[in-house]
């Protein structure tokens, strides 16, 4: 079917629509497609505050504790955890950048990418990325790592993390 345009505004305006229509079906499509419901549950603890924590292991480290902040856009990891991991090979730079803190402060950090991490004991991920914080400040859950399980769902009643694109074992 052939459509034609008597003159270059409908023809502008012709070719807007099909593009449009083009990229709603392409967007429909790959949402239908990657539509997947969460089902790995990892119960979370509080400890006393509104904060909640995961257990969880890093590669290379052994098992951790981490706190659950949706609004990092960086999970995190403090210089002495970097320290082993790098001994063990399990982290490597990926570059500097200026994080905004919770309190408005800037800050210079390195973001190492991690070989894998698990969270909840029972759901593994590779290759996410973690903000190096000074001292021995807590490890951070943060969107670096939620991002791949997504879709997710953060829940406070019951406190838990439902994720989808979980491994239940560590692949070589």
């Amino acid at each position: 079917m052939a459509i034609y345009a008597h003159n270059i505004y409908e023809y502008i305006i012709m070719k807007y629509i099909l593009v449009s229509l083009s990229l709603l079906f392409v967007t429909i499509g790959s949402n239908i497609a990657s539509t997947q419901k969460p089902t790995t549950s990892v119960m979370m603890t509080t400890h006393g505050a509104a904060t909640y924590y995961v257990k969880g292991e890093i590669l290379g480290l052994g098992s951790v504790e981490m706190m659950v902040d949706t609004g990092s856009g960086y999970s995190t990891i403090n210089e002495q955890t970097l320290s082993v991991l790098k001994q063990n090979g399990t982290a490597k730079y990926v570059k500097d950048l200026i994080g905004v803190l919770a309190n408005g402060d800037k800050m210079r950090v390195k973001v190492y990418r991690l070989s894998a991490i698990n969270i909840g004991e029972q759901c593994w991920l590779h290759d996410v990325d973690a903000a190096v914080f000074p001292g021995k400040t807590r490890q951070i859950l943060g969107l670096s790592a939620l991002r791949k399980t997504s879709p997710f769902m953060f829940s406070m009643e019951p406190p838990e993390l439902i994720l989808s694109n979980c491994k239940a074992k560590l692949d070589s």
